[in-house]
């Protein structure tokens, strides 16, 4: 019986690319580098903000990362400044959570993005109900893969990894759900495309927000092992 879903944040529930490039690409230009298309960002983002900014400082021509340690804590206030910025969530993506919220279902989200900035994301475009527990990057709950924060979510909701689903959209989330032990689906509307999901072994993979609640319909009804 599923009772808790889990969801990655930038590319799985929102459209955020300009808000992680918009600070990445300040820094960028503050050290006179040039700025990064929004495009790269598929790629820079999934791991961090930290991570993002180091892979675009390589690309715009400081391998060495000579600036990363002065660019770091620009790049990090200009990001909580404009967290928001054209931020939106991906189609049918209101329509999936209330659906799941009518049938029960825990939700949650695990983000790479700073705690605080999660927060004020999924609050801002989601409101205050929607999500039970917000999970962002902390001092004690460190980046996906490792799956701490998916432990943290299961043991608040008093569910068992087998009750839970892993929603994501790049390789990093893929590692991070079969990491805690739980089913993890792939979503293709995000940042990465389906051959990397498939790569990295996701346990089932959706093309639109609404497969999500049939598929938990179909794990509620049938069981694990009858769900493809």
């Amino acid at each position: 019986m599923i009772k808790a879903c889990i969801f990655d944040l930038d590319g799985t529930l929102t459209k955020t690319q300009e808000s992680i490039a918009r600070p990445v690409n300040m820094t960028l230009e503050h050290f006179g580098l040039p700025a990064m298309p929004v495009e790269n960002y598929n790629y820079y983002a999934g791991d961090g903000l930290d991570n993002a900014l180091k892979r675009a400082l390589k690309d715009a021509g400081d391998p060495e990362l000579k600036y990363y340690e002065e660019g770091r804590p620009l790049c990090r206030k200009w990001f909580v400044e404009n967290s928001l910025y054209h931020v939106k969530p991906y189609p049918h993506i209101v329509e999936m959570l209330k659906e799941l919220k009518k049938r029960k279902i825990r939700l949650a989200v695990f983000s790479n993005k700073m705690h605080q900035g999660a927060i004020d994301v999924v609050t801002a475009i989601f409101g205050l109900d929607t999500f039970d527990h917000i999970q962002g990057q902390t001092d004690t709950v460190p980046i996906k893969p490792n799956p701490q924060g998916v432990y943290e979510i299961l043991r608040e909701f008093g569910v068992d990894k087998n009750e839970a689903l892993y929603f994501g959209d790049t390789n990093t989330d893929m590692l991070t759900g079969h990491n805690a032990g739980l089913f993890t689906v792939g979503v293709t509307w995000g940042f990465r495309p389906r051959t990397e999901l498939e790569e990295y072994r996701a346990d089932d993979i959706v093309d639109d927000p609404l497969e999500i609640v049939d598929l938990v319909d179909r794990f509620n009804s049938r069981g694990k092992e009858n769900v493809r």
